[in-house]
């Protein structure tokens, strides 16, 4: 495995692609006492630019901790395609009416019923600074036999291709 990506703009154009194909994410803020605290979320915007957007309610325990500590973790896992991406990042609230009303998708009215309307609703922003990806091209069976044949031969695994991108 490389930790070296060939060419920056292909590697986050990797990561774009595996983020829009995951779209459920966990966020991982830390706590007013230090504790790491991760949620699922769902991404609101399949283009990825480097920035994240979320929307929450603004008197959530998420948006509080950014608040305080705006550094976090978004990891996203796709095991239908045998990829994961982990991301770091500053967050922040930043409602936009404008960005509210583009991102706005009608599945979101189970959390929020009166839409952009609803009282206290907000959006995070996740900005990237860095993003690791792992990508395994190969079947879930072939990986499999890769365990396998690396329990018998004591080799590790060949599990795909491991990057890291800056932003």
């Amino acid at each position: 495995m490389s930790n070296e990506p060939t060419n920056a703009t292909e590697a986050r154009g990797r990561v774009t692609e595996l983020i829009r194909r995951a779209r459920i994410c966990m966020l991982t803020t830390t706590s007013v006492d230090g504790r790491m605290v991760s949620r699922p979320m769902g991404l609101q915007e399949a283009e990825f630019d480097g920035d994240l957007w979320f929307f929450a309610y603004a008197d959530s325990a998420k948006v509080r901790q950014v608040r305080v500590n705006p550094e976090v973790n978004v990891s996203f896992s796709d095991t239908r395609h045998n990829s994961w991406v982990s991301l770091s990042g500053t967050a922040r609230e930043d409602f936009q009416r404008a960005k509210a009303e583009d991102l706005w998708n009608p599945l979101l009215k189970a959390w929020f019923p009166d839409g952009l309307e609803t009282p206290g609703i907000t959006l995070v922003r996740v900005h990237a600074s860095s993003a690791e990806y792992w990508d395994s091209p190969s079947s879930t069976v072939v990986n499999l036999f890769g365990y396998a044949k690396a329990a018998v031969t004591g080799k590790p695994p060949r599990a795909g291709e491991n990057h890291e991108v800056s932003y």
